[in-house]
């Protein structure tokens, strides 16, 4: 192919990938990188990436663009792979790629479902974080902007929706009159009564407007399924974090969406060895996983990102940061097993993706029939666990 698209990170760099394959699908002989930035790990990716798709491919022009292309530009030009960065505000805009940039572009689209960003950037501080380094200010789409896109997608047969964006809870803040989350999904739901799923990708509790809650609870085809950014389970950490909820608040949410809708499975986000945690602090966010029954977690391990205030606060040994990583993973796990244990017998609706898998309403991940065709809804009953996946 004369163009490739890596992307590293979260759901939005997906969305956005599959955007700039359409757009630049004209473009001769060219490697774009859409990097991630998150973690110092993620950066090493970022350039194992970098590396790995040039010696594949000596001749052809690479392109980085993504978070690290704002916050590691000066690491990742002097990089001798690298041919040049493309600012990522502007990755989307075919100037910016200094090519003839095709009028089509492809649905973004991973398997059977479609992930639609519609908001960018943060306009927060939390003190570990460098992302709005990389992403800018928050701006949103309208609710037409994204009633377009998603029925782009369901033209082309998209069985489930997935609504990303960086901090996903602020859409609307920057719009005339100021709507809600709730007012989007609300307005999807809405517009498209053929929409089978629709699901949420990452949101901050502590936003969830009223009309958001209320769908979440008990609108059916609104997944059962809530990831939460969380990031620790202490108060003080939390406060340290620049975070604006706190441990009860978390538990309260999870309590009263569990109260409305028994079937919701919860994820959230963790980190583990923030600077200063001590290990009160350490066992309370591991405490949490349990406490909240959190399925699907994304452990972080601590590492300290350029021009935040977390890197300036007094740091714990990467040891130690690992081992309370791997404790968090471990606790995960185990919550995790159980959860998998509780849904054996149960009846499952399952959207079926190429690799014979496929994900349960609850996001539950379940190993199909050799004979199900990709992008079907099939109902099954699981009777064992095999490596992680129900059967």
């Amino acid at each position: 192919m004369s163009v490739e698209v890596v992307s590293l990170g979260c759901r939005l760099n997906l969305s956005e990938s599959e955007s700039l394959r359409g757009m630049l699908e004209s473009a001769d002989d060219l490697i774009v990188i859409n990097s991630c930035a998150v973690t110092s790990e993620a950066v090493r990716q970022t350039r194992q990436a970098i590396r790995r798709a040039k010696r594949a491919r000596p001749d052809a022009r690479l392109l980085v663009t993504g978070c690290a292309a704002e916050v590691e530009r000066e690491a990742l030009i002097a990089m001798p792979e690298v041919d040049g960065l493309v600012a990522n505000t502007a990755k989307l805009d075919p100037r910016a790629w200094n090519v003839a940039a095709s009028t089509r572009t492809l649905p973004s689209t991973t398997h059977t479902r479609a992930y639609v960003g519609v908001q960018n950037g943060c306009d927060h501080a939390c003190t570990f974080c460098v992302i709005p380094q990389g992403r800018g200010k928050s701006l949103s789409l309208t609710i037409q902007q994204v009633l377009t896109e998603v029925e782009r997608h369901l033209a082309a047969g998209v069985r489930e929706v997935v609504l990303t964006g960086v901090d996903l809870t602020s859409w609307g803040h920057d719009l005339p009159g100021e709507p809600r989350l709730g007012a989007l999904v609300g307005a999807i739901l809405s517009a498209f009564p053929e929409l089978e799923r629709l699901r949420l990708s990452s949101v901050d509790g502590i936003e969830i407007d009223h009309a958001l809650f209320d769908l979440v609870a008990s609108e059916q085809r609104v997944m059962p399924h809530v990831h939460l950014s969380l990031q620790h389970g202490h108060d003080l950490t939390l406060k340290r974090m620049k975070r604006r909820h706190s441990r009860s608040d978390a538990a309260q949410l999870v309590e009263r969406l569990r109260a409305r809708r028994p079937d919701i499975a919860f994820g959230a986000d963790l980190i583990a060895g923030f600077p200063t945690e001590d290990e009160t602090m350490h066992a309370a966010n591991l405490a949490m996983i349990a406490e909240l029954g959190l399925v699907h977690c994304h452990v972080f391990p601590y590492s300290p990102r350029p021009g935040t205030p977390a890197a300036r606060m007094p740091q714990l040994e990467p040891a130690l940061i690992r081992q309370r990583a791997a404790e968090l993973r471990a606790e995960a796990r185990r919550v995790r097993q159980d959860w998998l244990q509780s849904l054996l017998g149960q009846s499952l609706k399952v959207l079926a993706e190429k690799d014979g898998t496929g994900h349960a309403e609850n996001f539950a991940r379940v190993q199909l029939p050799t004979d199900t065709m990709p992008g079907t809804i099939v109902t099954l009953t699981p009777t064992r666990i095999v490596e992680g996946l129900l059967a």
